[in-house]
């Protein structure tokens, strides 16, 4: 008789995940000044951080850690208002893990690798079976159950997490190339000439930076890199290449343990790591019928529920009505005779009036002055924008003023404004 399959809520209950989140995220310039790249805000009301925190907790692990680093206060204090509901009765935990100089090392974490070595007695105490590794600044939904489970099954050394990407996008990547069992034969990160999928020439399978371990040889193997001199102390720089060469290393599609609604025809996955990428992801929530579902409440998007007022829209005169079209509008937000269109207003802004706001991101707390017109923008927390400024309309004069990517897209701060 054939073993029966391992069912997934077992496994899960004996995983340990860990988020690695200390990141600073520099190509989003400004917007990490003062935070770490989880810790940005994303979709009015979430951080970044708060969907592989929720694909966690959706997928049944209920034992995970969160390490951090760079300008981690903000990160951290989310962390521990949004995230606090764990009870250690039911075997349930949530470890904040800062770089403290942990096992007698001089040094902060050198590496992603060496953020889950310096974390190993804090892991051990909860005795896991799988050890869990992801990235927490990346948009998506994902069951990791079910990679846990085709972890188990196959019976890797490593399991790693990848989608499928268009082979010009690819170098920007660690490229995997694979067998027709889905053995990964080649790992190499950001190569020049990203190997194709054999039955697809024009995509290539890249890594997502999510790897399910058997957690004993892990820590093993994380034990002998630390003693490698010439190791960057990285999974994806020096474990996995090695486990490809010396161990057996098996690809897991995104495809099969994406999580979509009914309203979801794709799966959906973003690294919101440049400033535009970051806009577009953000006002692609606006569409109507937006690629990503975050009004699923089979999967939904945990994060630190603040007590807010509801959103408020006044004044109905012909010149001078509060209104907002196509746009995502948070607690506390007031619309007072301005124009929002095709926009995203995080918590306690308000737009008053007169004011037009399109295709522009609000963080929490702005107040956009009369008369202000706003195009494509990303507006900084708790800004106050002077009454008949203009951005988004002459490219040089935003350019002098404000940084203005290549996309277009015009971000303001406070040191900008204060140059005004």
């Amino acid at each position: 008789m054939d073993n029966p399959k391992p069912s997934i809520p077992p496994l899960t209950r004996r995983t340990y995940a860990m988020v690695l989140a200390g990141g600073r995220g520099s190509r989003l310039k400004e917007l990490t000044d003062r935070r770490a790249k989880p810790a940005v805000f994303f979709g009015a009301k979430t951080r970044i951080v708060d969907f592989a925190l929720s694909n966690v907790w959706n997928s049944g692990i209920r034992r995970m850690g969160v390490a951090t680093q760079y300008k981690a206060h903000s990160l951290i204090q989310h962390l521990q208002r949004g995230w606090n509901f764990t009870r250690t009765e039911r075997n349930e935990c949530f470890d904040i893990l800062p770089a403290s100089q942990r096992m007698d090392k001089p040094h902060w974490y050198k590496g992603t690798a060496d953020a889950v070595l310096q974390n190993l007695d804090i892991i051990d105490a909860h005795k896991p079976e799988y050890l869990l590794v992801l990235a927490g600044d990346h948009i998506y939904k994902m069951d990791y159950g079910v990679m846990i489970q085709q972890h188990v099954e196959s019976g890797a050394d490593v399991t790693v997490g990848c989608l499928e990407v268009p082979r010009r996008d690819a170098s920007a990547f660690g490229v995997l190339k694979v067998a027709s069992d889905e053995r990964i034969l080649e790992f190499v990160e950001k190569p020049k000439k990203p190997a194709a999928i054999p039955d697809q020439p024009d995509f290539a399978l890249a890594s997502m930076g999510i790897y399910v371990f058997n957690y004993h040889q892990a820590k093993e193997i994380l034990l002998a890199d630390a003693d490698a001199a010439d190791s960057s102390h990285d999974f994806g720089k020096d474990i996995i290449p090695w486990l490809v060469k010396e161990g057996y290393a098996v690809a897991h599609r995104f495809n099969i343990s994406c999580v979509r609604s009914a309203l979801e025809p794709q799966a959906y996955w973003r690294d919101v790591g440049t400033i535009d990428a970051f806009w577009e992801a953000n006002i692609d929530l606006c569409a109507a019928a937006p690629a990503l579902d975050i009004y699923d409440q089979n999967w939904p998007i945990w994060t630190n529920a603040q007590m807010m007022p509801p959103a408020k829209f006044v004044h109905n005169l012909s010149s001078r009505r509060g209104m907002a079209v196509s746009s995502v509008v948070s607690g506390g937000c007031v619309v007072s005779g301005g124009y929002v269109e095709r926009s995203m207003m995080f918590s306690h802004s308000r737009v008053n009036s007169y004011a037009l706001v399109r295709d522009s991101l609000l963080f929490p707390e702005c107040d956009i002055g009369r008369g202000v017109r706003l195009s494509k923008c990303i507006v900084e927390r708790g800004l106050q924008l002077p009454e008949g400024l203009v951005v988004g309309e002459t490219p040089e004069e935003d350019a002098r003023r404000f940084r203005r990517t290549e996309g277009g897209v015009v971000l303001i701060t406070e040191p900008m404004l204060k140059q005004l």
